[in-house]
């Protein structure tokens, strides 16, 4: 009986692959929509998780320069943790004070509001506007609503900080690993040198988007706060906060923080301070959020526009309220984790937005010299003919 031959070295490279390109395209988006469905139903696990992620990469590199100052390693993690947490805190009473000073606005002012509603209402039928219509738009400025409104908020941030045990749990334990992952590069070296540089590019991105968020942020709510307060608006220093808060909502955040400050202007001053408000929030913001803020963001995360405003989308579906402020970091792990380590992907990375997607140019193709004739051949070449 004879024995059977080892196949070839060659039969591997030249057998066709089990899976079509179409068939492992549906495979991916199968798998990414189960995905996508358990972080929709896990999002109250995964919303902690992700904050904490984001804030422990935030303060992280501070850690470095106190070892080099001789702190021990044990110390420099608490000084990290340390400074999350007075983040949180920072947060967590800035929405406090906004929320609590909101409620009082909308007691104090319940009768103009009202006002102010019953106005809007017979402005509205004057244009012929259905009456339901009418008494639909209108109804943003009842103050029953509007208090259902802050308690909605308020059920929202007391859901959250119900997970606020979570996420001081998570900072801990991510503040240590990441302390130990740091020597990563000196246990696996070259076998994981391009994996470990896409974290790094993943972390550097991640804190230049909040550094450059948090800097504009502070100067829109600063600028913002003292026009407010020159105009007359009520509570100026509530709505500085929340552009403070909406600046960190891409494309979309403007819109956020002008609504408010805007209704309670017009309830205050009328029609003119309304549109004095909306004119002075749309000077800064252009100013600063369309045409300088974009150039240090887009340097920091490589996204393209259209995929930033439907990361926000996108995110605040899947994880709530959430994910627009953490839209896009979600978007640049996403991207890492499956774009980045496939060659395959390259232009898929270049449409998100990144440029140094590029393919890599082809290599020229090797020139012959030209052949030697020897004397043989030569001496063998027929004579020409003469005419």
């Amino acid at each position: 009986m004879s024995q059977p031959q080892p196949a070839s070295p060659h039969a591997s490279a030249l057998a066709p692959s089990l899976l079509s390109p179409s068939l492992r395209t549906l495979i991916g988006l199968a798998a990414a929509v189960i995905a996508l469905a358990g972080m929709y139903f896990g999002r109250e696990l995964i919303g902690p998780l992700a904050l904490a992620a984001v804030l422990v990469i935030t303060v992280q590199p501070t850690r470095e320069p106190l070892v080099r100052r001789g702190w021990p390693s044990w110390l420099a993690t608490t000084a990290v943790i340390a400074f999350a947490y007075v983040i949180l805190a920072v947060m967590a009473l800035l929405l406090v004070f906004a929320g609590a000073q909101f409620v009082k606005l909308v007691g104090d002012y319940a009768d103009e509001l009202q006002q102010s509603a019953t106005d809007l209402i017979a402005w509205l039928s004057s244009l012929g506007l259905d009456a339901s219509a009418s008494d639909a738009t209108a109804s943003v400025l009842q103050p029953a609503n509007l208090i259902a409104l802050a308690g909605s908020i308020g059920s929202s941030a007391l859901a959250v900080l119900t997970a606020f045990f979570f996420i001081l749990a998570y900072v801990i334990f991510m503040a240590a690993d990441a302390a130990r992952y740091r020597s990563a590069a000196d246990h696996f070296g070259e076998a994981r040198r391009p994996t470990l540089h896409r974290i790094q590019g993943f972390n550097r991105g991640v804190r230049r988007y909040f550094t450059v968020n948090a800097s504009f942020g502070a100067i829109v709510a600063v600028i913002d706060g003292l026009a407010l307060w020159a105009l007359g608006v009520p509570a100026p220093a509530v709505w500085a906060i929340l552009a403070f808060v909406t600046n960190f909502v891409p494309n979309i955040g403007f819109v956020l923080g002008v609504i408010p400050p805007a209704l309670m202007a017009l309830v205050v001053g009328g029609w003119p301070m309304m549109l004095a408000v909306i004119a002075i929030y749309s000077v800064v913001n252009v100013v600063l959020q369309v045409l300088v803020q974009p150039k240090f963001v887009s340097d920091a995360v490589n996204l393209s526009l259209t995929l930033s405003f439907f990361s926000v989308i996108f995110w605040t579906f899947i994880i709530g309220p959430l994910g627009a402020i953490l839209s896009i970091p979600l978007t640049l792990f996403v991207r890492a984790l499956v774009l980045e380590g496939d060659r395959d992907s390259t232009w898929l990375r270049w449409l998100s937005g990144d440029p140094t997607a590029v393919p890599p140019a082809p290599e020229p193709a090797p020139t012959r010299p030209p052949a030697r004739r020897s004397m043989f051949d030569l001496r063998r070449r027929p004579a020409r003919r003469s005419s």
